[in-house]
Formats: C-alpha cells, structure tokens, sequence
C-alpha cells in the first residue's frame, strides 16, 4: 500500500575529486561509538525482529529503484519484515515523520540530512543513523535541462538566471553551485525556484524557470516529449560520481531495534546489487513511476552500492561547509551502522 504525504571549486577538488557515493565502513558501532554497540549482524539467526512491519519513505525517482527490487523479489519478507511505502516530494519531507515516528526508515539526500542533523532535528530521538547506501551519481543522470530553441544552452547562459530545484539547500543546489562555479558562473547571482520534479517540463516550458534540475525519469521525458536540452550536467568536475542519497533512521529506533535494522540492511543489500541490472529495473520503473516502456529503456542510470563508506560520505559534508549549507564541520563517520558482513 503506497500513501501519499506529500568557493571554491577549484580549491576543493583535489580533496573532493570524485565524490563517490558509498561503499563500505565495517567497525563502526550502532551509534558510531563502540565496537560493542554495534547491531547483530545475523539477525534472522537470532531471532525474529522487533518490528515486523516498518514503515519506509521514498520518492518516485529511478533512485529508489532497490527498494521495489527488493519488494518484488521478497526479500524484506525473507528477512521478516513487512514494508509499507510512504511517497514523499522531498527526503526533507521525512524529517518530522522520522521524529514522530510515522516513518521507521527513509529515503532522502544526503545534504538534507546531513543539514538536518547539524541542526539537531532528530536530537529528541537519538539523532541520524545512516542504514543503506542509495544511489550515485553517473554522467547524464543530474541535469539542468533548457528550454528547445531557447537561449539558455549551455552554462554560463544560467548567470543570474532562475532555476527550478525540487528543494533548496539539498544535493541539487550543492552540485549546481559547484558545478556553476567550476564553469566561471556566480552561484550566488543564480536564483533557486522550488517546484516539484513532476511539475519542471512545463515550468521551463512556459518560462517560469529558465532552467530546471531535473532527475530521471523526468530528464528522459521532457527530453523526448518536449525536447528539451542539456544545459549543464551537475555531476562534472568538482561533483563527479558524487553521492546523492540514501536511508537513514533515527538513533532511538536502530538502538530499540537492531534486529530490524539488520534486517532492513541485509534486503536493501541484495535490492541495491540486482538494481545495477536495468532489466530487472525497467519494468518496475514503468509500475511506480508510471513512466512508458520507451522511456524506461532510455533513462540513464546511475551507480547502486551496496554498503556504506564514511570517507566517501565525509566529502559530501565537506563540500556543503563549503558552499554555506552547513555552518561547521560535521564529522560522518559516528552517523553510520555497518552493514552486516561488510
């Protein structure tokens, strides 16, 4: 059952190069501290879970492709866990819900919870716990697309221009700032309009915007249906192979529950290594994105890995202390729970 709720860049890209999402931190505790915290890595072998029935949020974007992969071929049930989606317009979106616990486990980027976390947003309930590595970035996937025929083709076109953004100060304005930068284009003279993902076709379109971050499937679309081009692909240069999300939950929950957690872990591991297979993809992208098989076939996928990396994740947090979406450092590594056999 599905419910809706509706600087530099020249300087930092040595230290940040390719910003590559995700692969594996083993040693790090339940909440990042001791060895000792850490949760059971067989939890099918020790006993049922806490939780049988969870409640995940997700979007509708070919990110979260893992989590119907896993739906499909059952492997939350195998691991006893029944999986109930709540469709978000943002990963933001979820913050209030992980605190008043209608939401167990989310999908979200990580710049928006990693702000959310330096502002203590979860601090009532134990803070951000980062489960499962989501998705990263490959060329052609990250775009701001421009209108057909319009002037605005390439990126210094978008100098004090307004871009459409599905929300701010997330991992589309992080990128798009960098990459803008890295182009001799002020970020700061860009102006950002937040709209939804489903709703940027017909924004650059009819003018509202002069460009929009687009995801797929909604690159895909609007370039067969409206023909819109590329004006800047935000995972170049300082950006490129950045993470851009993945799941998180809250501490109070993954201490209350870490057979679930486990659980959780081990089905979005075997989710995230059959969604690098675009056939098994495709069809499920057409069932909960309602995109048409055409369009499936031709989006641009990018990387699904399968467990958590903290230096990785460390250059995404470094990068918005760069670019002001985050006022001091913050340290990731203490965020994360090792994903069972990493």
């Amino acid at each position: 059952m599905t419910r809706r709720v509706g600087r530099h860049a020249r300087m930092i890209v040595g230290g940040l190069s390719v910003l590559a999402m995700l692969t594996s931190v083993a040693g790090c505790g339940l909440l990042g501290g001791k060895e000792a915290d850490a949760p059971a890595t067989s939890a099918a072998a020790d006993g049922k879970v806490e939780k049988p029935s969870i409640n995940l949020g997700v979007l509708n974007v070919l990110d979260v492709a893992s989590v119907h992969v896993a739906l499909k071929k059952g492997y939350f049930k195998d691991e006893g866990l029944d999986v109930k989606l709540t469709v978000l317009d943002t990963g933001a979106a979820s913050i209030p819900a992980l605190v008043k616990g209608d939401l167990d486990f989310s999908f979200g980027n990580w710049v928006s919870f990693f702000s959310a976390e330096a502002k203590d947003a979860l601090k009532d309930v134990g803070g951000f716990k980062l489960v499962s590595d989501g998705y990263q970035a490959k060329p052609e996937m990250f775009l701001l697309l421009g209108k057909k025929d319009g002037p605005v083709k390439g990126p210094k076109d978008l100098a004090g221009k307004t871009i459409g953004i599905n929300a701010k100060r997330n991992i589309a304005e992080l990128t798009a700032k960098a990459t803008l930068e890295a182009n001799n284009v002020d970020p700061n003279g860009v102006t950002f309009k937040e709209m939804k993902f489903g709703d940027m076709q017909a924004a650059v379109d009819n003018g509202s915007v002069d460009a929009a971050f687009m995801v797929e499937p909604f690159i895909t679309s609007a370039q067969r249906s409206a023909g819109q081009v590329t004006v800047m692909d935000a995972a170049s240069g300082p950006t490129d192979n950045i993470p851009i999300a993945g799941y998180t939950t809250s501490g109070k929950f993954a201490k209350e529950n870490p057979k679930t957690v486990a659980a959780f872990q081990r089905a979005m591991a075997k989710g995230q290594k059959d969604a690098a297979d675009r056939s098994i993809v495709e069809p499920l992208l057409q069932d909960y994105a309602k995109v048409d098989k055409e369009t499936a076939s031709l989006v641009h996928f990018g990387e699904y890995p399968t467990s958590l990396d903290a230096t990785r994740l460390q250059r995404v947090a470094t990068l918005m202390k760069t670019y002001g979406l985050l006022d001091k450092e913050l340290d990731v590594k203490p965020l994360i729970i090792a994903t069972p056999g990493s």
